[in-house]
């Protein structure tokens, strides 16, 4: 019960921090809060109490599910790898604009545009 609980609390908080905040590298690691948040409640599912390894012996009868841990190892890698190009992406957006804050980023994309229809 408390795993289940812990992913929620952690859902909800990485929400808020992806939703709340305009910095790019707060929300993509809000994102990566998310998804262990994710794992944490699959994981938890996969685990039957009084289940043991699914490995067959005699006198056992209740198996826990090894198909979630199996998928949240391959999610694992695949938010590593999120992470990252969405750190670069982060680190190049700050070389372009000098900035992280969307609203700054928004702000000098608005005037560029004003200033190309003003040109022309």
């Amino acid at each position: 019960m408390h795993n289940y609980l812990l992913s929620v609390f952690l859902m909800m908080g990485s929400l808020y921090v992806v939703i709340a905040h305009g910095n790019l590298v707060k929300k993509v690691i809000g994102l990566g809060m998310f998804s262990t948040a994710v794992f944490i409640f699959y994981i938890a599912m996969g685990k039957i109490a009084g289940g043991s390894a699914p490995i067959v012996e005699e006198g056992v009868t209740v198996y826990s599910n090894p198909v979630p841990h199996v998928l949240m190892l391959t999610a694992i890698v695949v938010g590593v790898a999120s992470t990252a190009v969405g750190l670069s992406l982060a680190i190049r957006i700050k070389a372009a604009y000098g900035t992280v804050e969307e609203d700054e980023i928004t702000a000098q994309d608005n005037r560029a545009e004003e200033q190309m229809e003003a040109d022309s």
